[in-house]
C-alpha cells in the first residue's frame, strides 16, 4: 500500500516530533554521563554539555574503589533479584486461581485487592506492623511488606484468563495437578505478562530507598539509592579524597555523576532483553478487565 503525499508529510512530522522528544528525554542522561568523565574545572565553568570536557576516568576509579558503594550495590542487586523472583512467584500463585470462574468468592477477594490500590494503611501503622513482625534492620523488610502488587496481579489475572481452557483440560485428563498445569502450561504461555511485571518489580526494587530510610539503621544493609542520597544530598562519602586537591575536586561533582551513572547501568542492560515481551504484556493487561 503506497502512501499519499499528505500521509508521507504527516508521517515525517510525527517522526520528527517523536525524535525531538526522545532527544529531550535523553539529554539529561547524556549530561550526567559527560559530567562523570569531565574535570571539576570544566563542570564548574559550565563547559560541560552533552559531551565530556578534559576527559578523565578518575571519578569512576574512585567510585569503584569505595567499599560503601560496592556493598550498597550488592545489596541492591540481591534485593532486586530475590524481590522480583518472590513477587512474580506469589503473584502467579494468587492470580491463577482468581482467573478461574468456578472459584467461589473470587470477586470478593478481587474487591479487597483493588481496595488496597485506593487506600493504604499509612506510614505509621505500617511501621508498627513491620516492627511487631521483627523485620526492622532485616533484609526481609525489603521483600515481605510489598510482596504482591495489586496492579501487577490484575495484569497476570487478565493474561491467565486468555489461556485456552482446552489446554488445561487436556493436562488434567493426563493427570496433571493444578500446580503442574500452572508451571508447565500456563506460565510458559504467559511469558509476555511475566516479563512485564518482572520489569515493573525490578525497577521498583532498584529505585526504592524510602523503606530503607524508615526501617533500616544498619548501614551495611543500605541499598544503592540511600548511598546516592547521602552522597548527593548530604555530601557524605567514605571515599578517600585526601591525596590531592584534584581528587577533592573530583569528589565534588564528577564523583556524584559517576555514581549516578553507574547506578543506572543494570536497568539499562536489563530492559532491551524484556522490551518485546514488555510491550505485548502491557497492552494486554491494559485492555482486559
Amino acid at each position: 500500500m503506497r502512501l499519499t503525499r499528505s500521509e508521507k508529510w504527516m508521517s515525517a512530522v510525527i517522526y520528527t516530533v517523536l525524535g525531538l522528544f526522545a532527544l529531550m528525554a535523553l539529554a539529561p542522561f547524556l549530561h550526567v554521563f559527560a559530567q562523570s568523565l569531565s574535570s571539576h574545572r570544566a563542570i564548574m565553568s559550565g563547559e560541560v554539555g552533552l559531551y565530556p570536557v578534559d576527559l578523565s576516568v578518575k571519578a569512576y576509579q574512585e567510585v569503584l574503589k569505595d567499599q560503601a558503594f560496592i556493598r550498597s550495590f550488592i545489596v541492591s542487586v540481591e534485593r532486586t533479584v530475590s524481590g522480583t523472583l518472590l513477587n512474580v512467584l506469589l503473584t502467579c500463585l494468587l492470580a491463577y486461581p482468581l482467573s478461574k470462574s468456578y472459584i467461589g468468592g473470587r470477586k470478593v477477594i478481587m474487591m479487597g485487592i483493588v481496595f488496597t490500590m485506593l487506600f493504604s494503611g499509612g506510614m505509621i501503622p505500617t511501621y508498627l506492623v513491620v516492627k511487631s513482625l521483627g523485620l526492622l534492620d532485616s533484609f526481609w523488610v525489603y521483600l515481605l511488606p510489598g510482596a504482591i502488587s495489586a496492579f501487577n496481579l490484575i495484569i497476570m489475572r487478565s493474561f491467565f484468563q486468555n489461556v485456552p481452557q482446552e489446554l488445561e483440560e487436556s493436562a488434567r485428563i493426563d493427570g496433571s495437578s493444578n500446580l503442574g498445569i500452572l508451571f508447565k502450561i500456563v506460565i510458559p504461555l504467559s511469558m509476555p505478562a511475566i516479563a512485564t511485571i518482572s520489569l515493573f518489580h525490578a525497577v521498583s526494587h532498584w529505585n526504592a530507598f524510602f523503606d530503607a530510610v524508615l526501617y533500616i539503621s544498619n548501614s551495611k544493609l543500605y541499598p544503592l539509592q540511600v548511598y546516592l542520597r547521602d552522597l548527593i544530598q548530604l555530601n557524605q562519602s567514605n571515599i578517600n579524597v585526601k591525596d590531592s586537591l584534584e581528587q577533592q575536586l573530583i569528589a565534588n561533582e564528577s564523583l556524584k555523576a559517576a555514581a549516578l551513572f553507574a547506578s543506572t547501568i543494570p536497568i539499562l542492560i536489563l530492559y532491551p532483553f524484556l522490551q518485546k515481551h514488555f510491550v505485548k504484556g502491557a497492552m494486554i493487561g491494559s485492555v482486559k478487565g
